[in-house]
């Protein structure tokens, strides 16, 4: 990739230091992270023009946003995709923590007869109500390996909230909801490496060859892959495809929140800790920043352009910013969780202050005026909350916990605010279903 844009090792930026004795120390002190202030603003046309209705928002400023960010970020996803056909695989009865239900092990077969060299299947589960009088609401994750193994253990073995080693969430709350469950294991069709890059569904797409600069990461392939158990969601007749909301957690918090820019069908995120890359601003130098990204071992998730940013290219640079990436999902309902280190949130960075939730909060901010021009209300502040208060009267809301590096703390919140949009059976399914594009 670096040869392709012409670039060598000795021109990327070498990434911040974890020593903080360091000269090029990892910066935690939030009064020094303004590097870059000038955001693009989400409401302005290329030409100058200022956006003053949807109808431009949709037909011109959005569809520029997408632009910059398949040409520098994401990459483009192929135009013919291949079917997937999906099987169930088994469909058992059981008893999750005091509720019946039915969980279908699902697996999604991706056409590979444009290379029968390079095979991709998409692994997924589902878990619904056995005793639903009507289709429910589903809550899909994007899990992590021991995630996903966690929920086809038998018996099902569910998270323990606020535990600061677990990236997964508990179940039992959505179930008592009465809604359901599907978990999605992302790196079942799309490695989480560089050299998985000419294997899975974006080296099938590629007949097993290098990527072009402008080509898919794997956070876009990751994303298709969502969407591609969406369109299983909506055959299965104990799902209501119109309340189907998303929940990731880092990596797959970034994965979740592409997922929602990009499909409309889903109707609700909880991006959980997804950090630079994901809903923290690339301005915004606190914590993780742009040149560990664009190093070795975590290129893949992005574009060949994208290195041009950890290189003679910096933050300020980009057409973009994250704020930008959330209002792509408006009008639709957007969660943003992060969680704190020990003590002040910040003195230690083995928790979760790589993640920057102050830089995750500002994108929301960000993302306000959008959500403002197409009838709904953003964050409403300015004022960077205090840990543990939850901002949720809009519809974006945000939360930091105390507890690290997890999702779990920040779910009951979620919940809350999803409640506000998903509704069971009992309830009226399918309030939710407003137009959008």
């Amino acid at each position: 990739m670096l040869g392709l844009l012409g670039l060598k090792d000795s021109d990327m930026r070498p990434p911040p230091s974890t020593d903080a004795r360091a000269p090029n120390a990892t910066n935690y002190d939030d009064s020094m992270a303004n590097v870059y202030p000038n955001l693009p603003d989400p409401l302005l046309l290329k030409n100058g023009q200022r956006v003053t209705t949807s109808s431009q928002w949709w037909n011109e400023r959005r569809p520029e946003i997408v632009a910059d960010y398949e040409r520098e970020i994401l990459g483009k996803a192929p135009a013919n995709s291949p079917k997937v056909t999906w099987e169930v695989v088994s469909s058992t009865p059981e008893v999750y923590d005091g509720v019946a239900v039915i969980t279908k092990r699902l697996n999604g077969h991706v056409d590979i007869s444009s290379y029968p060299q390079i095979a991709v299947s998409i692994d997924m589960t589902l878990t619904t109500p056995a005793k639903a009088a009507s289709p429910v609401p589903v809550i899909m994750e994007l899990a992590f390996s021991k995630d996903f193994e966690r929920v086809l253990a038998r018996p099902v073995q569910d998270a323990i909230q606020g535990n600061p080693g677990d990236y997964g969430v508990s179940w039992k709350p959505v179930l008592d909801k009465g809604w359901g469950f599907a978990v999605l294991a992302p790196t079942s069709y799309q490695a989480d490496d560089g050299a998985g890059l000419t294997e899975g569904i974006i080296g099938l797409m590629n007949k097993g060859q290098p990527r072009k600069l402008d080509d898919w990461g794997t956070l876009r392939a990751w994303a298709w892959g969502a969407s591609r158990a969406m369109d299983y969601l909506e055959t299965d007749k104990a799902v209501d495809a119109k309340q189907v909301g998303l929940e990731g957690h880092s990596r797959f918090g970034k994965a979740a929140l592409v997922a929602m820019a990009y499909d409309s069908r889903f109707v609700i995120v909880y991006s959980s800790s997804s950090g630079e890359g994901g809903a923290k601003l690339y301005r915004h130098i606190f914590g993780e920043q742009m040149s560990n990204l664009a190093g070795p071992s975590l290129y893949h998730w992005f574009d060949g352009n994208f290195l041009r940013y950890g290189g003679p290219l910096t933050p300020a640079d980009l057409p973009v910013d994250n704020h930008e990436l959330i209002a792509l999902c408006a009008p639709r309902p957007v969660f943003i969780g992060g969680g704190a280190s020990t003590g002040d949130g910040y003195a230690n960075p083995s928790g979760d202050a790589w993640a920057d939730a102050k830089g995750m909060f500002l994108a929301e901010v960000g993302a306000g005026p959008v959500y403002r021009l197409l009838g709904k209300t953003g964050l409403e502040t300015a004022e960077f909350p205090p840990l543990g208060a939850a901002l949720t009267q809009g519809d974006l809301g945000f939360r930091q916990h105390q507890f690290g590096h997890t999702p779990a703390p920040n779910w009951p919140t979620f919940l809350t605010f999803a409640g506000r949009y998903l509704h069971g059976p009992e309830a009226g399914a399918g309030t939710i279903a407003t137009v959008y594009r």
